[in-house]
């Protein structure tokens, strides 16, 4: 096939995502091709008028990637700190809707194996880290589903040395919701950068090329689970963590595919910039990697017609 005016390939990448997703928001707000059309020529959020229109629409159950969002508007208190109890309830309830599984102790265990070395990928930024409680939540399911505790550990910075990750069989990712200023979204995909010893080399064209550490030999197929702290996530520009941009959303969301669970992050931080600027606020810059994820890397989905979520819990300000 030719063409008189190629598309480059970060072109290409953001044409197919915006297709896919202003197909599925055209459908839901009944505005047909004119809403697609200015999707596509500029990747544009909604309009003023309509900033609550969804970028992101829950689907039938036919679709063939399933994705759980919970939240519970007591998992913090009114210091906005996390309650480890809640918390870890909300985990249990998340994963087994995910499994299937009868309890939780059986949805862990078709999660890992008792001969599991298991790393859990987490992130120690201190102006944005994982919560100590979620991780503490995920490494004591891991125990009680029979993995030795000298076969775990949370780590972020140091994965590529820590003995225990250099031998791991299956991964969980762990990682705060937030935008970011060089990949437009920075949350599960982006947080295996630190899998390769030269993470700065994956930064160009928006970090299109971040699926492609999910193929390396040392991480190919061991995400067992992908976890999202939403509980107070950031939809500020940075690099710097503006406190105005950070809002307590009260949840997390479960997975075992990553681009699905991308897409519905940046949709949500999509809706709340909107209606925190009362106007349309693009992210930026273009998150293309999501997209690439999807059809370069064949890592997962970012078709909205292909994503079940499902939903449970506090629905307040739910944004998706």
């Amino acid at each position: 096939m030719t063409s008189n005016n190629p598309l480059t390939r970060r072109g290409f990448i953001r044409t197919s995502a915006m297709a896919a997703i202003g197909g599925a928001v055209a459908e839901a707000s009944g505005r047909g091709g004119a809403f697609l059309a200015r999707a596509q020529a500029r990747a544009a959020p909604p309009a003023s008028a309509d900033l609550k229109v969804r970028l992101y629409q829950p689907l039938s159950s036919s679709a063939n990637t399933r994705v759980v969002l919970i939240r519970d508007r007591s998992v913090l208190d009114d210091a906005g700190r996390v309650r480890a109890e809640i918390v870890r309830s909300m985990l249990d309830t998340a994963v087994t809707t995910l499994t299937g599984a009868k309890d939780a102790s059986a949805a862990w265990r078709a999660i890992v194996r008792p001969d599991d070395v298991v790393g859990i990928k987490s992130n120690s930024w201190q102006y944005l880290a994982t919560p100590r409680e979620l991780e503490a939540a995920i490494e004591a399911r891991l125990v009680e589903a029979g993995v030795a505790r000298a076969d775990i550990a949370i780590d972020d910075q140091e994965i590529r040395t820590n003995p225990v990750f250099r031998r791991s069989t299956a991964l969980i990712n762990t990682r705060p919701m937030r935008t970011h200023h060089w990949a437009g979204v920075g949350s599960l995909i982006k947080n295996y950068i630190m899998f390769v010893p030269d993470p700065s080399s994956y930064h160009p064209d928006s970090c299109a090329d971040l699926a492609k550490i999910w193929l390396l030999p040392h991480v190919k197929g061991k995400t067992r689970l992908i976890v999202v702290d939403i509980l107070r996530p950031y939809f500020g520009p940075g690099p710097q963590i503006n406190p105005l941009h950070r809002w307590n959303y009260h949840g997390i969301m479960v997975s075992n595919d990553p681009v699905a669970v991308e897409t519905i992050c940046l949709n949500i931080c999509q809706v709340k910039r909107n209606l925190f600027k009362g106007e349309p606020w693009p992210i930026t810059p273009p998150p293309d990697f999501i997209a690439a994820a999807d059809k370069t890397y064949k890592l997962g989905t970012s078709d909205p017609a292909r994503i079940k979520l499902v939903k449970l819990g506090w629905d307040k300000d739910i944004l998706v």
